[in-house]
């Protein structure tokens, strides 16, 4: 009798599977070529790129020479994620990083550099 009850519910659409990045921050698929890094409170800026180049890596078998850049304007409001793409077009103006040394001067980072230099992991303190 409780098949009967769940079956239909199998049948239900499931939300997008949510990706737990290293550093512990949510990551989602929001479009083919967009990562939105769902805001985490007292997390700064590498934390979010950490997060997005972990699940291009890991999720979308991405190689880490593929670059990523920021989707969302600066400043992000209270409460906001960001958004980050793959694709050069749909970058934000002025709201990459800076790198120094060779590459592109474009806001724009290799996965390996996001993941490599700015994923730490979280330590959670319990009282």
């Amino acid at each position: 009798m409780r098949l009967t009850f769940l079956a239909p519910l199998l049948l239900l659409p499931l939300p997008a599977a949510a990706f737990t990045a290293q550093n512990g921050m949510t990551a989602v698929q929001t479009a083919p070529s967009e990562i939105t890094v769902i805001h985490d409170v007292k997390r700064g800026d590498t934390d979010y790129w950490c997060a997005a180049g972990d699940f291009a890596q890991r999720a979308m078998g991405l190689p880490g020479n593929t670059r990523l850049w920021r989707a969302s304007p600066k400043p992000r409001r209270a409460g906001d994620g960001i958004v980050f793409t793959l694709d050069a077009s749909k970058a934000a103006p002025g709201a990459g990083l800076s790198q120094f040394g060779s590459g592109p001067q474009d806001g724009s980072i290799p996965l390996s550099m996001a993941v490599g230099s700015y994923c730490r992991i979280i330590v959670p303190f319990f009282d």
